[in-house]
């Protein structure tokens, strides 16, 4: 169970993100599992062409349109609509275990940090197996974290998962671009590179439960470079006034995996055992 009382005593509501298209025969059980966690659940959908969206409104989720123009712009119009203290943005497709969702927001609602980002590394993949789209993902990816770490001083294990909770003002602070996938580089870099305090827990990375992944990284992969370098070492935070959200140095902020994993820490090691399936239609 989540503990929805923060230091200064007043309850956090959770808005939980869940980007999506196509995503009929994958998409009920997540909501399913993710709604005893969440205050207001928001479906963001890329125009489906299948039931997607009638069976989100079944289940009592806010259905919203995005532009078309991919998972960031998805994101994006999600975080401008939620109304919850902490936003936590989830997958469709049965990778990520929304029951994972309560380790991702104690460490914020502690006043332990404001990003939460989940860890393929820490958690396990059973989608990083050795085909060429999946090892160039994961090749990539690694090269992106490690420069993160060398240049700003922290150290993470995983900056592309797209399961992670932040800071409502933290997210909208962020004025985040991105319209693809590389919304999740963007995020951990900004956050960084901005002085907020992040850091991981475990969470494991399954199959997507039916049909095929309308991402493939071999197609945007300059996309992800162009993106990594522009906000790595050319990108500026604009500077802070009076009343705007709080943040930290990296230095002050503690933001390391190491730390999230020592005891008495919020580390999750995985339930071991998947969320149930949809059923094939």
């Amino acid at each position: 169970a989540i503990t929805r009382q923060g230091p200064d005593g007043r309850e956090v509501r959770i808005s939980v993100i869940v980007p999506c298209r196509n995503e009929g025969r994958n998409i009920r059980p997540v909501l399913e599992w993710a709604l005893p966690h969440a205050d207001e659940l928001l479906v963001v959908d890329g125009h489906s062409s299948d039931d997607t969206r009638a069976i989100a409104a079944e289940l009592g989720a806010t259905v919203l349109l995005d532009n078309g123009k991919g998972k960031g712009d998805a994101l994006r119009v999600g975080i401008a609509r939620a109304s919850g203290d902490i936003l936590v943005f989830i997958d469709a497709d049965g990778s990520h275990d929304p029951r994972d969702i309560p380790a991702l927001v104690q460490p914020i609602i502690a006043g332990n940090a404001d990003h939460v980002s989940g860890s393929r590394m820490l958690g396990g993949s059973d989608e990083l197996h050795a085909t060429i789209n999946q090892f160039v993902r994961l090749f990539g990816s690694q090269v992106i974290t490690l420069s993160i770490n060398y240049t700003q001083g922290v150290r993470l294990t995983d900056s592309q998962n797209g399961f992670r909770a932040i800071r409502a003002e933290v997210a909208r602070s962020l004025a985040l671009e991105s319209e693809i996938p590389t919304i999740e580089q963007e995020m951990v870099i900004k956050t960084v590179r901005s002085g907020y305090r992040i850091c991981e827990v475990a969470t494991h990375e399954y199959v997507r439960s039916n049909g095929e992944s309308n991402f493939r990284v071999l197609d945007v992969w300059f996309q992800f470079v162009k993106s990594w370098l522009y906000y790595l070492f050319i990108w500026r935070p604009p500077k802070r006034t009076a009343g705007s959200v709080n943040a930290e140095s990296p230095e002050q902020s503690g933001n390391t995996a190491e730390e999230t994993n020592s005891p008495g820490s919020h580390k999750l090691s995985g339930s071991g055992e998947r969320i149930p399936k949809a059923s094939s239609r």
